[in-house]
């Protein structure tokens, strides 16, 4: 692994880093538009395509289909720091989307119906081509956050203790009520979608960065995945970089609740490597049972039950979501960023997820065109 990022010492913060996927939609029409090539091109010009020389993140790039981008984030230790740099990228995938007519949409799946158009690249291609209808299909939009760790171990340590805490960052992060027009009756239907692939979903606990590495290797050559880049687990250490990345959550409406869902996901794994320093074993719960507990926070978000942590029995959201402030409560301290993490999650049971904006909006409007028009606006 290179060693980009700052590693996490007592003087240290663990830096995070957000990646955002964004749709790419028509400022008349609100129909995703197959422009990336064009928004590419256009931030190419600006000099917003690649990151500095030797640094990782600070950029707009592709992804999968022609209808969406990507951005990154430079590494930071502080939340205010990393909230600038969101919005900075979004406003700059913003400009060079209107450029080629279009204007960006945090939201985790299309509100209109789409035909996706693969991106053209090698990979994407072959990926295409192996998994049919499910890749060509595929357009939905995750917020991926990497946390430093100073090690493969640490970072298989904390990914063996965080697992059955992600459905909670699901459902606090959930943004695709809709799905080719309709509305789903889940608050992520981007998670459902994500099923469908062989590789994504909660992991086993491996116990150590060998048994990760051998089982990584396996999946690849079962010849199913194309390579390792297709293991989209629910989190998983970074290929290219010294950081656990967290991979759960919808790209949110609210940039403020992406650096929430970044604040969380960073003291979820300070505090899951410091249970893995300290020798305490990880919470037994079968992947089976994982699954039931993502499937009921992309289900519901945070206006039900979601399954406890540790009994895997239903409790109200809001309690599992105490619990969790509880658990990485230490951490955050640590970071400073308990105020800003505890006033996050009221704004976000007070004002609902990004997915209860998005039906608000539609309500209001009715007609999902001219919601997606105003959902880009906040966006």
């Amino acid at each position: 692994m290179n060693r980009h990022f700052s590693s996490s010492t007592h003087h240290q913060l663990r830096t995070v880093g957000v990646e955002e996927e964004l749709l790419l939609v028509d400022a008349e029409t609100g129909a995703p538009r197959s422009v990336a090539s064009e928004v590419l091109r256009v931030a190419r010009r600006h000099g917003d395509t690649e990151a500095e020389a030797g640094k990782p993140g600070g950029s707009v790039g592709p992804e999968l289909q022609e209808q969406q981008v990507e951005t990154d984030t430079p590494p930071q230790e502080y939340l205010g720091l990393l909230e600038l740099d969101l919005r900075q990228w979004r406003d700059k995938a913003r400009s060079a989307a209107k450029e080629a007519g279009a204007l960006i949409l945090a939201s985790g799946t299309p509100l209109l119906p789409v035909h996706p158009r693969t991106f053209d690249d090698e990979r994407y291609a072959a990926i295409t081509e192996q998994f049919g209808l499910t890749a060509s299909e595929q357009l939905t939009c995750g917020c991926h956050v990497h946390v430093s760790v100073d090690s493969d171990d640490e970072a298989v340590g904390a990914l063996d203790r965080i697992h059955t805490w992600l459905p909670a960052l699901l459902a606090v992060s959930a943004n695709s009520p809709f799905w080719q027009g309709d509305d789903s009756g889940y608050a992520s239907y981007r998670s459902q979608a994500m099923t469908r692939w062989p590789t994504n979903g909660p992991t086993e606990i491996f116990g150590s960065a060998q048994a990760y590495a051998d089982h990584l290797r396996l999946l690849v050559e079962t010849g199913v995945p194309i390579d390792e880049g297709m293991a989209y687990f629910d989190a998983r250490p970074s290929r290219n970089y010294p950081t656990l990345e967290i991979r759960v959550a919808d790209v949110c409406l609210d940039p403020r609740d992406a650096v929430l869902v970044a604040g969380i996901a960073r003291a979820l794994v300070e505090t899951g490597a410091r249970e893995w320093a300290e020798g305490r074993p990880p919470e037994p719960a079968s992947v089976a049972v994982l699954r039931l507990a993502m499937w009921q926070a992309g289900r519901h978000g945070i206006t039900g039950d979601l399954l406890d942590p540790q009994t895997h029995r239903p409790r109200p959201a809001r309690e599992v979501v105490e619990r969790l402030l509880e658990h990485i409560g230490p951490a955050l301290r640590d970071t400073g960023d308990l105020v800003r993490v505890e006033k996050g999650l009221g704004r976000v049971f007070t004002g609902g997820t990004g997915s209860s904006t998005q039906r608000r909006i539609h309500t209001e409007e009715g007609r999902l065109d001219r919601a997606v028009v105003r959902l880009a606006e906040l966006t």
